[in-house]
């Protein structure tokens, strides 16, 4: 955003932000927060992503590490008198 805002700056556009109470009495907060609304309750809206905790994506990259480790050290012939050693 910080970006977008020096650019807007170099093209002499002057930007405000400000704190807004509760959208009240602001014509595009009210239209800005019935759409958020009608969004988040139209059981029609499809979803255009899906959050994934980023423990859960850590969790499937070990899992699937582990797995294609294993699969090349079961076809690897070299090694295999640790192979067979019980530990």
């Amino acid at each position: 955003m910080r970006r977008k805002l020096t650019e807007i700056g170099k093209i002499n556009w002057k930007v405000q932000l400000c704190w807004v109470k509760a959208h009240v009495g602001i014509q595009e907060n009210e239209l800005s927060d019935t759409l958020t609304k009608e969004a988040a309750t139209n059981a029609d809206t499809i979803e255009c992503y899906k959050k994934v905790p980023k423990s859960v994506v850590i969790s499937e990259l070990y899992e699937i590490s582990v797995e294609k480790w294993q699969k090349e050290w079961d076809q690897i012939t070299k090694g295999e008198i640790t192979k067979n050693t019980s530990w």
